[in-house]
């Protein structure tokens, strides 16, 4: 019974510190927020299932971590510097009928996946592509070309 206290306890902290620390939709999360997600989950999860860990302890940590990541986000919106190492830029991997070949291979992207954003904004081949950009969260941003 204990074990199942634990888990709803943990759960319901772990909804509350989410909250707490803010959200965003999925696609619009960045990297750096995956990684605090999947952090604070594994340390709660140490302390349900390990018989080692203390769970005050777990909370304390995952307290930590929270007020951590708040002050980033706050350092992010003081400073575009700190926003750029945190977060990256956005990269343009194609221009005007053209792959930006170093950034494509640098981002470990191809062609077709250029091809995949674009359909998905209902264009049927690369000739109707202006730009294609690979934004900070990892999702492609197509500008169709203007008509002729």
């Amino acid at each position: 019974m204990e074990s199942v206290l634990r888990a709803t306890y943990g759960y319901l902290f772990l909804v509350f510190m989410v909250r707490v620390v803010g959200r965003r939709p999925g696609k619009q999360m960045t990297p750096f927020e995956f990684v605090l997600i999947f952090f604070i989950g594994g340390l709660m999860l140490t302390a349900m299932v390990g018989d080692e860990a203390s769970f005050t302890n777990a909370l304390i940590q995952i307290m930590t971590i929270a007020f951590l990541h708040s002050c980033l986000a706050w350092l992010r919106t003081r400073s575009s510097r700190f926003a750029v190492i945190t977060d990256g830029t956005p990269l343009v991997l194609w221009r005007q009928k053209k792959p930006s070949v170093e950034i494509v291979e640098g981002s470990r992207m191809s062609v077709d996946d250029i091809m995949a954003s674009a359909r998905d904004s209902g264009l049927k081949d690369l000739d109707h592509v202006e730009y294609a950009i690979l934004e900070r969260n990892g999702q492609i941003t197509i500008i169709p070309r203007p008509p002729a």
